[in-house]
């Protein structure tokens, strides 16, 4: 039996009790595409995961991990890819349902493998698929964004949203993005943002000094502490989308409707998969990136499964905006 190395998450809790440890590698079977990982990132849900928070059941022994690149391994004959192919994968119950990219080799359902053409090294190509297919995502499918609009993003120097402000600038969109700490409006600055504020909890009013009238479109990272604030800086209909919680708050107890949303203004949200970011977006994003037109923010790079602890640690510090990733040799 062949066998590979990976990080195996059999009970919730520190970093510690993410092991390196032995395992088959995953059998192939009809549908199912087998990938070679070469590298992946390292995510704010899968600390959650980890610490035995997730909103979602995570049946336990598991190999975390929601994303990864690499080359395809082996593929089902009647598809369009070929060992050697270089494609990305994500989300689909990667790391919760079935066995994540925490690993050198995993298998995925034939449906959420993006095929991709690059020449950027793999540290760059592994931070971005799960946070630009959020950040796409969240900005189409989730607020519908248009050129000329006024764009506020809560919680701006995580990784989504870095990501979704480049994207937004890319679409014409005005952008408005907060941060906790006043040091990090530089960084908010450097990618492009319009109006970096500091978030102290309540920046509705700060908000609207900018667009009087309300945003048109508000994305929602931080969580649902300050989710009734942040619609109280969107225009009668306007569009909130509920993304993610940096907080680890997912829920309002007692949610009252009359008194969290405003009148007129929408609130939805988004939590998609691989198959809403399609190929010829990515490669086009990959594309920019090599041209220089789009920033990667990039943390910090770990060599190895080893460094997946050190990731994890890093991460939950906040210490440095951006993208862990693990790139494996």
């Amino acid at each position: 039996m062949r066998t590979m190395r990976a990080i195996v998450l059999s009970n919730p809790g520190p970093v510690d009790n993410l092991v390196l440890e032995e395992r088959p590698i995953p059998a192939t079977k009809p549908g199912w595409v087998r990938i070679r990982v070469k590298a992946f990132g390292v995510n704010e849900s899968e600390v959650t995961t980890r610490k035995g928070l997730s909103s979602r059941d995570v049946a336990l022994p598991r190999i975390p991990g929601i994303e990864c690149v690499g080359e395809v391994d082996e593929a089902p004959a009647d598809s369009d890819l070929a060992p050697g192919q270089k494609v990305a994968t994500m989300m689909g119950g990667m790391g919760r349902s079935f066995d994540g990219a925490y690993a050198e080799y995993v298998s995925v359902p034939v449906g959420q493998v993006i095929p991709f053409t690059t020449n950027l090294p793999w540290d760059v190509v592994g931070a971005l698929p799960e946070m630009f297919q959020t950040a796409y995502g969240s900005l189409t499918t989730g607020l519908d964004l248009k050129a000329g609009q006024t764009l506020l993003i809560r919680g701006g120097t995580s990784t989504v949203g870095l990501s979704a402000a480049t994207i937004a600038k890319s679409m014409g969109a005005t952008v408005i993005s907060t941060s906790r700490k006043a040091d990090r409006l530089g960084l908010l600055r450097a990618v492009g943002i319009d109006h970096p504020i500091v978030d102290d909890g309540t920046i509705a009013d700060t908000v609207r000094e900018i667009a009087p009238e309300g945003v048109d479109a508000a994305l929602e990272l931080v969580g649902c502490e300050v989710l009734p604030d942040t619609l109280k800086a969107v225009r009668v209909h306007g569009t909130a989308c509920f993304t993610g919680a940096l907080g680890d708050q997912w829920t309002i107890p007692d949610f009252d409707p009359f008194s969290v949303i405003p009148f007129g203004v929408r609130l939805t949200s988004y939590g998609g998969q691989a198959t809403d970011l399609p190929a010829n977006v990515f490669n086009l994003q990959l594309q920019e990136i090599a041209e220089g037109r789009i920033r990667v923010s990039v943390a910090k790079v770990y060599q190895g499964l080893e460094g997946v602890r050190e990731a994890h640690s890093d991460l939950e510090a906040g210490t440095t905006p951006g993208k862990h990733v693990v790139v494996l040799t």
